[in-house]
C-alpha cells in the first residue's frame, strides 16, 4: 500500500513519536510510506524522525490557529497526494481538518484514518461530527479508555473506533546487560537496588510521590537509590526538595538520557507513577520492552493491559506508602524482578510492539481500502 502519515508537532511530543514509529514499521513491511511534518521542526521533529528510520519525509505549512494562505497551499498540496496514496492517516487536529478538506474537494478521496493520543474528550458540536462522521473512515485510539469516550460522545459508531496501544521499537528496546560505569554515575553500586522514573519533569509525573516513598525508607532499606531521569519546569522545585529532606544522596536528578535503552539497562526497578492518565504511556511499553520489573501507577491504560503480579507490581495512583512497600518487597525479591522483566517483555513482543501495531493497523486500512 501506499501511505501518506501527516503529523503538526512543533516538538517531539509522544504524537509526533508514534507517527513515526507507524511509518518506520510500515515501510518495514513493504509498504510505501511518506511522513508529512511541519515546516521549520527539521531539529526537533524531522531528524528525529529519521532516526526512528523513516527515510521518505515531506513538509507542509502546518501554521498553529487559522493560517488562510497556509491552509490554502496545504489543501493544494494534499489534493496534489491523494490520487497517489490509498489510505492518508493524521495524527493531531490541523492536519485532520486539513486533509478532510482537500478529501472534499478531491475527485480522488481516499479512506481518512485519526489517531487520538491523549484522554481529553472531543467535543461532540456540529463541526466535529461532520468532520468525524462523515470525513474520518476510523478512529484508532492508544487506549481503550479514549476509543470509549469517543464512541459515547456519539461521533463515531463502535465499529469505527479502535483501541490500538503500543508500538514500541523492541528490537531496539530489549534486555541487556547492565553497563557498571553507568550505574555508578546514577549513583549506585554493586548492592544497590536502581530505581528509575523516565520521566520530564513536570507536576503529574508523580515525582513527589517517589520522594515521598523515599524519605520513608528504613534503614534496612538504606540501599535504594533512585534516578529521576528528564527535564523539565518542576526541576528547581524538586531539587529544593530534595536539600530540605536531606535526600540528595538518595535521589540523582540525571537529565536527558542520549541513549535510553542503554539507561534502562542499568535499572533494577522502573517506575511509572502519574497522578492521571496520559494517553499513550510510552514509558511504560519501554520499560517492559527491555525487561525491567516495573512498579505502576493503576491509571490510564495500565490496568488496561497489565494485571498485578503477573506483568508488574500495580499500586494506587499518588499512593507513596504503597510505592513505598512494593519497592521493598521487590529489593528482596530477585525472583520476582526477574519474573515481573521476563512477562513484561513477552507481554511487549505478543501484543504492544510496533511490529504488532503497524500488522494490525495494515489490516484496517486494507479493510477500508476493499470498502
Amino acid at each position: 500500500m501506499r501511505i501518506l502519515q501527516l503529523v503538526s508537532c512543533r516538538g517531539w511530543s509522544s504524537d509526533a513519536y508514534l507517527a513515526a514509529r507507524v511509518s518506520s514499521e510500515l515501510a518495514r513491511r513493504g509498504h510505501e510510506v511518506w511522513l508529512g511534518c511541519r515546516r521549520g521542526t527539521e531539529v526537533r521533529v524531522i531528524e528525529r524522525a529519521r532516526a526512528e528510520g523513516v527515510d521518505r519525509i515531506e513538509v507542509f505549512e502546518f501554521r498553529g490557529g487559522a493560517a488562510p494562505a497556509a491552509d490554502v497551499a496545504d489543501v493544494h498540496r494534499l489534493l496534489g497526494w491523494l490520487p497517489k496514496v490509498d489510505v492518508v492517516h493524521v495524527h493531531r487536529g490541523k492536519e485532520h481538518w486539513l486533509a478532510a478538506v482537500a478529501n472534499r474537494l478531491s475527485g480522488t478521496p481516499r479512506p481518512l484514518v485519526r489517531t487520538r493520543h491523549i484522554v481529553q474528550a472531543v467535543r461532540p458540536h456540529a463541526a466535529n461530527r461532520w468532520l468525524y462522521r462523515r470525513a474520518t473512515a476510523l478512529v484508532h485510539t492508544v487506549s481503550e479508555t479514549i476509543r470509549q469516550q469517543y464512541v459515547a460522545s456519539g461521533l463515531v459508531t463502535a465499529d469505527r473506533a479502535v483501541a490500538l496501544p503500543g508500538g514500541v521499537d523492541a528490537a531496539r528496546y530489549q534486555p541487556a546487560p547492565a553497563d557498571v560505569r553507568l550505574r555508578s554515575r546514577l549513583g549506585a553500586d554493586g548492592r544497590s537496588l536502581l530505581v528509575g522514573l523516565v520521566a520530564g519533569l513536570r507536576v503529574m509525573k508523580g515525582h513527589h510521590v517517589v520522594i515521598e516513598a523515599a524519605a520513608g525508607l528504613t534503614e534496612a532499606s538504606d540501599r535504594i537509590r533512585f534516578a529521576f531521569v528528564g527535564t523539565g519546569s518542576q526541576e528547581t522545585r524538586i531539587r529544593a526538595t530534595l536539600e530540605r529532606q536531606g535526600l540528595g544522596g538518595r535521589i540523582l536528578l540525571a537529565g536527558f538520557a542520549e541513549d535510553l535503552p542503554a539507561l534502562l539497562g542499568a535499572l533494577d526497578v522502573a517506575l511509572y507513577v502519574p497522578l492521571e492518565s496520559e494517553g499513550m504511556s510510552r514509558a511504560v511499553f519501554e520499560y517492559l520492552a527491555a525487561a525491567r520489573p516495573l512498579i505502576a501507577a493503576r491509571v490510564g491504560i495500565v490496568p488496561e493491559i497489565l494485571r498485578d503480579r503477573a506483568h508488574a507490581l500495580l499500586v494506587p495512583g499518588g499512593d507513596a506508602a504503597a510505592l513505598r512497600e512494593a519497592l521493598v518487597e521487590l529489593r528482596g525479591d530477585v525472583e520476582l524482578r526477574l519474573r515481573l522483566g521476563a512477562a513484561g517483555r513477552a507481554l511487549v513482543l505478543e501484543r504492544y510492539s510496533g511490529q504488532r501495531l503497524a500488522e494490525s493497523l495494515e489490516w484496517h486500512y486494507a479493510r477500508l481500502g476493499a470498502g
